[in-house]
Formats: C-alpha cells, sequence, structure tokens
C-alpha cells in the first residue's frame, strides 16, 4: 500500500498554485505548468501545502493519490529549481555541440547526428564531451536524454558511447585464442 500519498506537497513561497476542478496549475519563477488529476483521486490546499487522497472504497484510487502526489511535487520543483541530467561521450573522436536549437553530434558514424532541442529544453555543452540538459518538466528532460543516449549507447567492451554521468557500465572480458 502506498504511503506516499500521506507526505503533502510544500509549496514554497513565490510559487502560486490553484485548483480548478481536477486541474492544478504552478506558477514559479522558470514558468506555468499544469496537471490534470486522476478523477479517483481529491486534492485538498491547506495553508502552503497540498494534501492528496485516494476516494474512498475504490481499488486502487490510494496507489494513484501517491501518483498524482509525485507529479504535483515534480511540478513544484520544476517552476522553481528546474531538472537537468548529464551525459558523457566517451571515445575517440566523439564530440558534441549545441548551436543555436541543434544539437551536433560526431559518434563515430559516416555523418554527423544532428539532433533538434524540444521547445522548453535547453542543452549546453561545457566541453565537447559533455552534454547538460535543462528544462522544467521532469519527464521530457529525461526523455530528450534518453533519445540522445539512444543515438550511441555504450558498449560492453570497450565502454565506448553516450553514457549518463553516475551510469555504471559493465565491462565485459575480450573473447581469448
Amino acid at each position: 500500500m502506498s504511503r506516499i500519498a500521506n507526505k503533502p506537497v510544500e509549496v514554497p513561497t513565490g510559487v502560486e498554485v490553484t485548483i480548478k476542478d481536477q486541474t492544478i496549475s504552478v506558477k514559479g519563477k522558470n514558468g506555468q505548468m499544469s496537471l490534470d488529476v486522476h478523477e479517483n483521486v481529491a486534492v485538498a490546499q491547506n495553508d502552503g501545502e497540498l494534501n492528496f487522497s485516494g476516494r474512498e472504497g475504490i481499488p486502487g484510487s490510494v496507489s494513484m493519490a501517491g501518483t498524482m502526489r509525485s507529479l504535483t511535487n515534480n511540478l513544484v520543483i520544476g517552476v522553481t529549481q528546474g531538472f537537468e541530467k548529464k551525459l558523457s561521450l566517451v571515445g575517440v573522436g566523439y564530440r558534441a555541440q549545441a548551436q543555436g536549437n541543434i544539437l551536433n553530434l560526431t559518434l563515430g558514424f559516416s555523418h554527423p547526428v544532428n539532433y533538434a532541442i524540444p521547445d522548453g529544453i535547453t542543452i549546453e555543452t561545457p566541453t565537447q564531451t559533455e552534454v547538460v540538459v535543462k528544462g522544467m518538466d521532469k519527464q521530457r528532460v529525461g526523455q530528450v536524454s534518453a533519445e540522445i543516449r539512444a543515438y550511441r549507447p555504450p558498449e560492453p567492451y570497450k565502454g565506448k558511447g553516450v553514457r549518463y554521468v553516475d551510469e555504471r557500465v559493465i565491462r565485459k572480458e575480450a573473447k581469448k585464442k
């Protein structure tokens, strides 16, 4: 049974939360986002915090309340601090360069890979082998990072490819004669 729904979502100062019907809108310094809450979840706003609870007698409503609570917490964090994922390019000649709204990747193919950066996401390249994906929507930041990583995932023999900074690649031993 989910107990995450019992913990309230703290609303920091400078963040405006409005609840209309089953829609929660959160507005902060980074922008505005909204979330449609499931019909089996009740939301209550009490002096600086949001409380979530499942409707009585409906199976699965408590776990859905926990999911909605986590998604709302991600909205609040997104409009105040934002989210970021760091990627690392490992391999000889692997380079990345952000130019406007296109990320140019050289990943050992016969052609360069051009990734169009979606709206609401910013990509920085502090060095040629580092990519930092930033945005206020946690799901989109993760999705963009996964799409960039999918061009050349790390391979298990030499470890070459695009990987998350905190990712641990398990290396295999080469075949012996």
